[in-house]
């Protein structure tokens, strides 16, 4: 079974009865329990980010991505279908977590839930349970990008820094639960949400777009793209539109301005 990376509703509602199928729903437990893609498995966004400080929204320990991908009976052979409450910023982290440990076989819902509902597809509300597995991750470094790599890469003009905040946060107009406030030197801004159709409707453009908007920033193919936001949330759905449009070089940085604009002696543009 091989999925596109971004699927549309109609075409994840063709896969429903299939055995290698794992629909994870990313949203709130209330949510969930409204009304869920039927099969779909609830998995607590909190996971996703190791927990601990300094920095706890960095990348989970392998103990603690073996712990979850082992409990929601993750495999080789395992087509992941992911989607959020959130316009897609989580499901997007979670594809980056995937291919972190090294599973491909991911792919992202276009629109979230809206677009399945709206596409006229039922929902259930009864609460699946995964069949348990084992999974030992192993850790694809290439695709994370700590503070020492960033500031090796600050002069190196084939390498482009994606900040996914707001506007204001990148002018340093709001600082949020940081010392200081601007962007990494050289860092190009496009906001996560002009990579979407509009505020109603969170499908991703389409690609020619993306891609010459993206191209007058400065974020383009030919260069490996470091993506990050406030906390590696928001950049989770800019890392999926970066691998969706074709950019082959794509690290996250997962600590993120949390941490960069709370360390003393990282430097900062206003």
């Amino acid at each position: 079974m091989s999925l596109p990376l971004v699927i549309e509703a109609a075409q994840l509602a063709q896969q429903l009865q299939n055995p290698q199928l794992l629909i994870l729903d990313l949203s709130s437990q209330e949510n969930y329990d409204k009304g869920h893609i039927p099969g779909a498995v609830h998995v607590d966004a909190a996971r996703l980010l190791c927990g601990s400080q300094p920095v706890p929204n960095k990348l989970p320990s392998p103990l603690q991505l073996n712990e979850l991908f082992s409990a929601i009976g993750l495999s080789d052979d395992t087509q992941v279908v992911v989607y959020d409450d959130q316009k897609g910023p989580l499901a997007g982290r979670m594809i980056w977590t995937l291919h972190c440990v090294g599973h491909q076989n991911c792919s992202f819902l276009n629109g979230q839930l809206q677009a399945w509902v709206s596409a006229g597809l039922d929902l259930e509300t009864t609460a699946n349970q995964p069949t348990p597995g084992y999974f030992e991750a192993s850790i694809d470094t290439s695709l994370i990008a700590d503070v020492d790599y960033i500031l090796s890469q600050l002069d190196n003009d084939q390498c482009a820094i994606w900040d996914a905040r707001t506007e204001a946060e990148y002018k340093g107009e709001k600082v949020v639960n940081a010392r200081k406030g601007g962007h990494i030197p050289g860092a190009s801004w496009y906001e996560w949400t002009d990579s979407m159709i509009s505020a109603e409707d969170s499908r991703l453009r389409d690609t020619d777009s993306l891609i010459s908007e993206l191209a007058a920033r400065g974020i383009s193919r030919d260069k490996e793209i470091i993506t990050h936001c406030q906390t590696h949330r928001r950049s989770g759905l800019t890392y999926l539109v970066a691998r969706h449009l074709g950019f082959d070089k794509v690290r996250c940085y997962d600590g993120s301005w949390f941490e960069w604009g709370n360390l003393p002696d990282t430097p900062v543009e206003k």
